[in-house]
């Protein structure tokens, strides 16, 4: 019994010292805040696989997978203002490209598309628990350094258009938090000219304002996202893709610098 007692004693100590040095550490809270969301992620991943089994490749499966993440990001300290629903939850199938910043993005408007699939990195496919779940939830995996990716995502876009869903795509091809939105990669736009079909851009604003992985800073903030309305492919070839991937790109810009000014600034007035 005094072992136990001893034992407790030691885990209170631990626990209240881990809570001080969160309350007043910019690094400590930055760690915790990302360990408690890997540790959500690959936990619901565990519990959801047996039940994603029964229904493979079901595009459902990720729309409960992201509503249970959902609230997780409110927990850490994130608030989600989705501008434009109005262009996101139709009942047709378009390509929705949106820049990338972290492993954040996403989760708090997969309830307002609902019927969606992403397209990810094959690397992700074996990251712990996730990769599996995902795979099960109808999560696209292409290998990006090889020809077969443009193939995969073809032959993806097939199943998708005939059931009315969306396609998730970030264009810039990987994370990046520099404070502006990067060069764009073709594949996107070249499968929504080759099916004919819309293109949703969707951005968020900076994260800059409460999120720093150089300083380690994670603190409370906005993200405002927001969806543009749709970008036409129809009669378009291939030998346009350059010029709609740049006409995407400048009104992601515009909308980008506008609502990163405004969430940086609502933080401040708060």
């Amino acid at each position: 019994m005094e072992l136990q007692g001893f034992g407790f004693t030691v885990l209170s100590f631990c626990m209240m010292v881990l809570l001080v040095l969160y309350k007043c550490s910019n690094t400590v809270k930055y760690y915790v805040k990302y360990l408690i969301y890997t540790a959500c992620v690959m936990i619901a991943a565990m519990l959801f696989i047996p039940y994603f089994c029964f229904r493979p490749k079901n595009v459902e499966n990720l729309l409960i997978y992201a509503e249970v993440l959902k609230h997780l990001t409110s927990v850490l300290g994130i608030k989600w203002t989705l501008r434009g629903a109005e262009h996101l939850n139709k009942n047709k199938s378009f390509v929705i490209v949106a820049n990338h910043q972290t492993c954040l993005d996403i989760m708090d408007i997969w309830n307002v598309i609902k019927l969606m699939t992403a397209i990810a990195k094959k690397e992700l496919l074996y990251a712990g628990t996730f990769g599996p779940a995902a795979y099960l939830a109808g999560l696209v995996f292409i290998d990006r350094n090889s020809s077969k990716g443009k193939e995969a995502m073809n032959m993806a876009m097939e199943k998708l258009k005939q059931d009315n869903i969306k396609l998730w795509v970030f264009p810039e091809g990987t994370r990046r938090s520099t404070g502006e939105i990067h060069q764009f990669k073709k594949g996107a736009f070249h499968t929504a000219i080759q099916y004919q079909i819309p293109i949703v851009p969707v951005v968020y604003s900076s994260y800059n304002h409460f999120l720093d992985h150089k300083q380690k800073v994670f603190g409370e903030g906005e993200v405002i996202i927001n969806a543009l309305p749709e970008i036409s492919t129809k009669g378009l070839t291939v030998k346009d893709i350059d010029e709609l991937m740049e006409h995407t790109k400048q009104r992601m810009d515009i909308v980008f610098r506008k609502i990163s000014a405004e969430a940086a600034a609502n933080l401040k007035d708060n």
